[in-house]
């Protein structure tokens, strides 16, 4: 993958993690949060700018997050064959370019043209990261990189909460425009830290150069790379998700064409993947991986959580509260503090079971509280809504991520990785879906509750897919990997 080699003597005269890497690495990973969060603080001014509603103005969230679920698992891929310097590097490129067209956009059309953009561009950073992480481990013989990933962790924390406050700020000095304009600047400092201390890829292994030779079931073959990138089985995972996600983020039953369009790409899918050679998502291989298939579904439920409070909560402090999207911002710096706080604590254990447990509670609590709320609230109560979310929002996300990289195939890293963001933007699709159709064209306290009670059924789905989990601890908590 990069030129960094196992074991525990080549490459450093002392064996650790190469903090040269790091700058690259963190950057790279929290364009997607800076661009989740900055864009919460800015739907209602971009709604009054374009005459848009809420239900219009949730399209900017689902079509970046519709990009991104499509892109990561496949530009993972790319990575665990490529190497992450070339990925990395064009997809940081289009990180700027789509600022610019988001900057220049005229109507709301080419606002989400440009979020698809931003979607596209983010999909590298995670995926690259964590193959940075198993490559150095490889290399230096130590396959306990908590550290790092709890930096990881704690990085997209920290963004999150520079993200509403520094959007509210944009704002209110530029107008929303800026919000997109950040993205110039950002794109630029992720290439060059990329073309400066990104490791390049080891030409006698680099598949352009030559097929490269893979061992399966005792018998090497050399494949051609469109065979090792397996192009069908994208596509139809492309098809399929597609359909599902457009159906997703506007629930209704006229669309039932599109439920059946993923379940037809779906099937296709499934029956190209168990007859490829090299499949691009090696269901044999997933479809045994117990943990691994249970870690992708509680990230999915534990983001309906996350991204409808992020969104829904915020919309609702603006107009059904009466907060600008500065004070609206400053409103969430209570859960993001608290969070970088409890990742940095809980960040030491590598064990996953009770961080997961405690994450589920603090969803439930928190829903009650905001079923609480109404527009004559005490603004106290609002920032302890804050609070509370932040014991899962820095429990979860780490918890989830030390899982996938304990339970993945360590060929696969940077694609399990992306999958697992994948499920995440699923989960952030129906959180779109569901505040779109809570608020409808007024976030009011109404809407706001009604999302509560969603927000609450995905907790409790959440806490019962932990208990009921009988693979936690065997798989991440002691370091080893779930096999096939």
């Amino acid at each position: 993958m990069t030129d960094a080699k196992a074991g525990p003597e080549v490459g450093t005269d002392q064996p650790g993690f190469d903090r040269r890497l790091l700058p690259p690495m963190l950057l790279g990973s929290v364009l997607n949060p800076i661009n989740s969060t900055i864009i919460a603080v800015a739907l209602v001014p971009i709604g009054r700018a374009l005459g848009a509603p809420a239900s219009q103005t949730a399209w900017l969230v689902s079509a970046l997050y519709l990009a991104t679920s499509l892109g990561q698992p496949v530009v993972g891929r790319l990575i665990d064959v490529f190497g992450p310097r070339r990925l990395f590097l064009l997809s940081t490129g289009l990180v700027g370019v789509a600022g610019v067209v988001g900057a220049l956009a005229p109507d709301l059309g080419v606002l989400i043209g440009a979020r698809v953009l931003l979607g596209f561009g983010t999909c590298a950073g995670y995926p690259a990261a964590m193959a940075l992480v198993r490559s150095e481990a490889e290399r230096t013989g130590r396959d306990s990189p908590g550290g790092v990933l709890t930096a990881l962790a704690v990085a997209n924390q920290t963004i999150a909460v520079v993200g509403p406050l520094l959007g509210g700020l944009l704002i209110a000095v530029g107008g929303w425009r800026t919000t997109f304009a950040l993205n110039v600047p950002l794109a630029v400092a992720a290439v060059l830290l990329g073309l400066l201390r990104l490791p390049k890829a080891d030409p006698e292994a680099d598949p352009e150069t030559e097929p490269t030779a893979r061992t399966t079931g005792g018998t090497t073959r050399r494949e051609s790379l469109a065979a090792s990138l397996d192009l069908p089985g994208m596509g139809l995972f492309a098809a399929m998700l597609v359909s599902l996600l457009l159906f997703l983020m506007n629930l209704h039953l006229r669309d039932w064409y599109l439920l059946a369009l993923a379940a037809a790409a779906g099937a296709a899918f499934a029956v190209r993947e168990l007859r490829a050679a090299t499949p691009f998502i090696d269901l044999r291989v997933l479809g045994g991986n117990t943990p691994l298939l249970a870690t992708y579904g509680r990230a999915l439920v534990a983001y309906v959580v996350a991204y409808s409070f992020l969104y829904g909560f915020t919309q609702w402090t603006e107009e059904g509260f009466g907060l600008t999207p500065f004070h609206a911002g400053l409103a969430q710096i209570p859960m993001f503090l608290l969070a970088i706080g409890v990742s940095i604590v809980s960040g030491r254990s590598t064990s996953v079971r009770g961080k997961l447990l405690l994450g589920a509670a603090g969803q439930i609590v928190a829903c009650l509280v905001i079923l609480k709320l109404g527009g004559d609230s005490p603004l106290w109560m609002l920032l302890l809504v804050a609070l509370i979310f932040g014991v899962p929002q820095g429990l979860n996300n780490l918890a989830l991520q030390n899982s996938v990289y304990f339970q993945a195939d360590p060929e696969r890293t940077a694609s399990s990785a992306g999958l697992l963001r994948t499920f995440a933007y699923i989960g952030s699709m129906v959180a779109s879906s569901a505040t779109a159709a809570s608020f409808g064209q007024h976030a009011d306290t109404g809407g706001l509750h009604r999302l509560a009670w969603v927000m609450l059924g995905a907790g409790v789905l959440y806490l019962l897919l932990t208990l009921f989990d009988r693979t936690l601890g065997r798989a991440a908590g002691h370091g080893t990997r779930a096999s096939a």
